[in-house]
């Protein structure tokens, strides 16, 4: 990545990292001050988007809404694990969290995907996966989804698939619903924050 925020609060030897993923349109500052509330004294490290889609930041390239284009995911992927990997180093933390909404949540579960070993646990706000999943092992992982139930870009039934899909491939995963739509609310962040 060739942008990222990063802060360790003085404290290279914190036991928890956190990596934040900005949705459509956000940047790395996004959710960074709120990771400093959740998790004092972590270390946090925020990846920018680097395609823009109108102007707006985004992980990957997609042709409409909900219609990605694979070949870039798969390519954006690939770069982004290998980026997650170096952040990690070789003196991996004690946890290993990742939090991301819509784009963000997006690019964060495509990573697991592809290195289901990377985190600890995961908070995807509001993804959409408009495509099976590959097998994966996910055993002693977390991870918590929340969505609306009203969500016009990522769909409910989506939102259960995938969690069932992390269900059956081991993880400890917990689905979150508010009444709303896309937006993320107060709601979420208390499950959030109940999660950690």
């Amino acid at each position: 990545m060739s942008t990222y925020h990063f802060r360790a609060d003085q404290n290279a030897d914190a036991d928890a990292l956190i990596f934040l993923f900005h949705g459509t349109g956000g940047d790395e500052n996004q959710f960074f001050d709120l990771a400093g509330q959740l998790l004092p004294g972590a270390r946090r490290v925020a990846p920018r988007g680097d395609v823009s889609e109108g102007g707006a930041l985004r992980y990957f390239r997609r042709t409409g809404e909900g219609v990605y284009d694979m070949a870039d995911l798969a390519k954006r992927t690939a770069a982004m694990t290998d980026f997650v990997r170096d952040q990690i180093g070789s003196s991996r933390p004690a946890r290993v969290l990742g939090l991301g909404y819509s784009n963000g949540a997006n690019i964060l579960a495509s990573v697991q995907f592809a290195a289901p070993d990377l985190f600890d646990a995961t908070m995807l706000m509001h993804p959409l996966i408009p495509f099976a999943p590959p097998p994966a092992d996910f055993q002693n992982r977390k991870v918590l989804i929340t969505a609306g139930r009203r969500d016009p870009i990522a769909p409910a039934g989506a939102t259960q698939a995938l969690a069932d899909y992390f269900t059956a491939s081991g993880a400890a995963t917990t689905l979150f619903w508010h009444e709303g739509g896309h937006e993320l609310r107060g709601e979420e962040l208390s499950a959030i924050q109940a999660f950690l």
